[in-house]
């Protein structure tokens, strides 16, 4: 999970050196990088989940981190912006696969409010390394080059892969291993469809992994070029923005077990989209311009509240489809990332030297997630069930 996320945010502080190196013309055009990461990232998910329930966990995660690699090593010798665009796809298709498998191995190892915990633990290490990951791209800027951005993920794979290949046993029981064939696929694909809360919840998923996007697309320009011109703190900014997403994962692991997936989940969503709505209001009262400090603080609150959704939303999802854990996994992967992608763009895109797109896609986004959680769960909000 940590190499998804440093592979999206180290590479932001780089962006007006790439910019320069290849001659984009405009700055938006920088969000590609972000997006067409995640749109391979996205695809791939739904390879890794059925080969993985066939030939196990451990293989296949090998086998991706080996893609991404050599998407690290094509992208520091592009010689084209629209090289190093290809390059970012193919790491995403390689990183995809510690998104499907890291879920997945969970879902092998535990169920319930067990589940959600762990993988609030997991949720913090992918939101932590945000936290430092802009501030790693800054040191490897000061090297020299955009180029040694791409040395610190080629290193993290290589700690990643020689740290799974000796610690990490097979957790795919032998008897929930399935067939490789697309009837196999293709039942277990209909299984997920027909479940009302694996769908739902994983669309909710989809639109506030948009919000996330949408965020980290315009962060560079929002706090460095665009609009505060923060320069080189602006790793600084958007490390105290992860640092609440952190802390609030690390918040949920401890409380979940307590209060129940459904009822956190549920009020940090409704807090959210309020919250949400302040950011719209605080935008237009400035027009586009608030105050730094004030629109870091609405903005880490509301990352704060959305890391009480998104980990538990995760595993609400899956919580029924244990069996199919790795194709589930996989084809609910690719769909919120590609949900949350597109959404992401759409805001980023929008940036218009103001804080409003960002402040309209939460509080768009949110409600319809609240929305999308209401029809999951038949109107009945805030209850927990036997497990969540």
């Amino acid at each position: 999970m940590a190499v998804t996320a440093i592979s999206i945010d180290n590479l932001l502080p780089a962006f007006p050196a790439i910019q320069a190196r290849f001659a984009v013309a405009d700055p938006n055009h920088l969000q590609l990088l972000v997006y067409v990461y995640m749109i391979g990232f996205g695809v791939a998910q739904i390879v890794y989940g059925p080969v993985s329930d066939a030939l196990g966990r451990r293989p296949v995660l090998l086998a991706g981190l080996a893609i991404y690699t050599a998407g690290s090593l094509l992208a520091m010798i592009a010689p084209s912006f629209g090289w190093l665009l290809a390059a970012r796809i193919v790491q995403g298709i390689g990183a995809a696969s510690g998104r499907v498998l890291s879920t997945a191995i969970v879902r092998d190892r535990f169920a319930g409010r067990e589940m959600a915990s762990v993988m609030s633990l997991i949720m913090m290490v992918f939101l932590i390394v945000p936290m430092i990951a802009p501030a790693i791209g800054g040191a490897m800027l000061a090297l020299g080059s955009w180029i040694y951005v791409f040395v610190s993920m080629l290193a993290l794979a290589g700690i990643c892969t020689l740290w799974f290949s000796l610690r990490m046993p097979e957790t795919l029981h032998p008897e929930y291993r399935r067939p490789l064939s697309l009837r196999s696929t293709g039942e277990a694909l209909m299984t997920t469809l027909r479940c009302r809360v694996a769908i739902g919840y994983a669309t909710a998923l989809g639109l506030l992994t948009g919000c996330i996007m949408g965020y980290v697309g315009s962060a560079q320009q929002v706090f460095d070029t665009g609009l505060y011109h923060l320069g080189a703190l602006f790793p600084l900014a958007f490390g105290l923005v992860a640092g609440a997403m952190g802390a609030a994962t690390l918040v949920n692991a401890r409380i979940v077990r307590k209060l129940g997936m459904r009822p956190l989940s549920h009020a940090g969503l409704a807090a959210f989209l309020c919250v949400g709505l302040a950011q719209v209001g605080l935008s237009l009262s400035y027009h586009g311009h608030p105050p730094l400090a004030l629109f870091l603080g609405v903005l880490a609150l509301n990352q704060f509240l959305i890391s009480f959704a998104m980990p538990n939303f995760n595993a609400l999802a899956l919580e029924p489809l244990g069996v199919i854990a790795g194709t589930a996994s996989s084809f609910l992967g690719f769909y919120t990332t590609i949900l949350g992608a597109f959404c992401g763009f759409l805001i980023g895109q929008a940036f218009d030297g103001t804080t409003l797109p960002i402040g309209i896609g939460y509080a768009g986004l949110g409600g319809l997630a609240l929305l999308v959680v209401a029809w999951t769960e038949h109107g009945r909000l805030f209850r927990g069930g036997v497990s969540g």
